[in-house]
């Protein structure tokens, strides 16, 4: 929660100094930063090794190299000694 108050609280602080500007190009390059992070992809983030793993992935599973939820989470409820 408290994150959420700090993310809010900068936010505010933000709006309230964009309004404050008087000057275009400030306002200019606030509005490319924020464009470019919306057209920004999730893919271009992550490292090569994470694409590499992902892409893996999706290989076996178009091989229907998989394994059910339920043996998954079976076997994480043994190795951890989890109860139901």
């Amino acid at each position: 929660m408290k994150i959420d108050m700090n993310l809010q609280s900068k936010k505010l602080e933000l709006v309230q100094l964009i309004l404050n500007t008087e000057k275009p190009s400030i306002l200019s390059k606030v509005e490319a930063i924020l464009k470019k992070e919306k057209a920004s992809d999730w893919w271009d983030e992550i490292s090569p090794e994470e694409k590499k793993a992902i892409e893996k992935g999706l290989a076996e599973a178009d091989k229907g190299e998989l394994i059910p939820h339920e043996e998954v989470m079976k076997e994480v409820r043994a190795k951890y000694h989890l109860d139901k």
